[in-house]
């Protein structure tokens, strides 16, 4: 099965809920989407009518609320505040670190939305912000790392597939050095989901810039490293990076093949046009702009013997992910009538 979808909301969606979403993206025959976690602002709040419940129980009390609580603090007995997770139930005196949100507003809103994805047959995934820094040791790292960490919150409620996410920026120079401290703090990631029983993997992205960590190589050490990452290939970047254009069904075979056994029963991808700009320098464009041709990589696509995934990151989004089909329901057909 070919499954194609885009990252981010539709631009053709008048609403700007995830249920809206999620109904237009499978009106439009798509049954992909890639979730942006964007636009996320935090506060802490004493618990008041919140004592007594766990919380994924509390519900908003106004229809502008967000009550997606992503952690409770609460004093030991020196009256130092300390995380404890989201798996007790609320008390006096605890702090509430709630998760404001555009697309959804509890945990109950969110496991709604993921039955009806079930049942429309859409699959999920969560994006974090892209610019994530995982290879120092300051506040920001901190912040990136959650966002991580409240996107699988996220994910688990909707029953997705994972979290997407980019590495981050490094030092070229000393990328050795750096890609371990990325692969220590993914562990760390890994571990907290476990401890909070999270269902949920991680995809790593090849990234288009090489100040940030992001190569083929370098997605697949990390999925060698840990367990339950999966290496992401988004094509225009790949191309971007090295600066070569992947101009034949060898290029798409072949990087295919590096990441395919890392994926059991289903493999995902994203795609777009690629073009250079007047400076000499590649940005992704719509598909039929592009450098790169989708014709070339749907030959691979059909000699792949596992559930696919091509999420459309082209500025044209939902449009290029419905181009790509057709053109692969095309070559089928083609094959067909030989």
């Amino acid at each position: 099965m070919y499954r194609f979808g885009i990252s981010g909301i539709p631009l053709s969606s008048k609403g700007r809920m995830l249920k809206d979403a999620i109904e237009d993206t499978y009106e439009m025959g798509l049954n992909a989407l890639e979730i942006p976690f964007f636009k996320v602002n935090v506060v802490e709040v004493e618990a008041s009518d919140e004592v007594g419940l766990s919380p994924r129980e509390v519900l908003p009390s106004t229809r502008d609320e967000s009550k997606i609580i992503v952690d409770i603090f609460r004093p030991d007995e020196n009256g130092d505040y300390r995380s404890i997770g989201i798996n007790s139930k609320i008390e006096e005196n605890d702090i509430l670190r709630i998760l404001q949100w555009n697309l959804a507003r509890s945990y109950e809103e969110l496991r709604d939305l993921g039955r009806m994805a079930h049942e429309l047959d859409l699959r999920l995934t969560v994006h974090t912000p892209n610019y994530i820094d995982l290879t120092s040791e300051n506040e920001f790292t901190e912040k990136c790392m959650n966002y991580i960490y409240w996107s699988s919150l996220i994910s688990n409620e909707l029953g997705a597939l994972g979290v997407v996410f980019n590495l981050g920026l490094y030092n070229p120079n000393d990328s050795k050095g750096d890609m371990k401290k990325i692969i220590e703090n993914i562990k760390i990631l890994k571990e907290r989901a476990q401890r909070e029983k999270l269902n949920v993997n991680f995809y790593v992205e090849t990234s288009g810039k090489r100040q940030v960590a992001g190569s083929v190589d370098e997605v697949i050490q990390v999925s060698t490293k840990v367990k339950g990452v999966f290496p992401v290939l988004n094509f225009p970047k790949i191309a971007a990076r090295s600066g070569k254009i992947l101009s034949s069904t060898k290029d798409f075979e072949n990087l295919i093949a590096r990441v395919e056994k890392f994926y059991m029963d289903s493999i995902y991808m994203q795609y777009a046009g690629l073009e250079f700009s007047v400076e000499n320098v590649m940005r992704l464009a719509p598909i039929k702009k592009g450098e790169i041709k989708f014709e070339n990589l749907a030959e691979v696509l059909l000699e792949i013997d596992k559930e696919t995934t091509i999420i459309s990151v082209s500025p044209l989004l939902e449009h290029d992910a419905q181009y790509m089909r057709v053109i692969l329901e095309r070559l089928i057909e083609k094959r067909i009538g030989k």
